[in-house]
């Protein structure tokens, strides 16, 4: 059995300001700050010997491998990106970049992002755009109802507010 696996299908190629900020920041910690320390731990353990029983240099040469796949990802997922900074023209309907607050059957309220697939963090309220969730937002105005198909069954929630921050 190879170990070929099929290509992931690319998210949505947009992101937030702060997103793009924080993908950013991450490709210079990456190449300004641990690359270099990492390289420096290589480099000492290769003048250590016999290098396949070296924990050092082994261990390092995987960080630098897992380090260099970051960095390419980043440098072209930056480059494709579409950044969007600022408000729709009908701030009354559910758009990229929203905070829109759901209330469910039961009374509960929840209140979401709608962000890029690169800065989805549910625990933060970041919706990924691509998700079933935020897909059966997009569109909606104020108290209109979104329907989330599960393979359980369906789950009804309202919009009851949105904003653009």
């Amino acid at each position: 059995m190879g170990r070929w696996r099929p290509p992931s299908r690319k998210g949505s190629p947009y992101i937030t300001r702060e997103g793009a900020d924080a993908l950013q920041a991450e490709l210079s910690q990456l190449w300004k700050v641990e690359r270099p320390e990492v390289t420096n731990v290589v480099h000492e353990a290769a003048k250590n010997g016999d290098r396949s029983e070296n924990g050092d240099y082994i261990y390092g040469k995987r960080r630098l491998r897992e380090i260099d796949r970051r960095v390419r990802f980043l440098s072209k997922r930056l480059d494709e990106l579409t950044i969007v900074d600022r408000a729709p023209a009908e701030r009354d309907k559910v758009f990229f970049g929203a905070w829109v607050t759901l209330e469910d059957e039961d009374g509960e309220e929840q209140r979401f992002r709608i962000v890029g697939p690169d800065e989805f963090n549910v625990a933060e309220g970041k919706l990924s755009m691509d998700s079933p969730l935020a897909k059966a937002m997009l569109g909606k105005k104020l108290d209109d109802e979104v329907v989330l198909r599960k393979p359980e069954g369906e789950e009804l929630f309202y919009i009851v507010a949105i904003d653009y921050e």
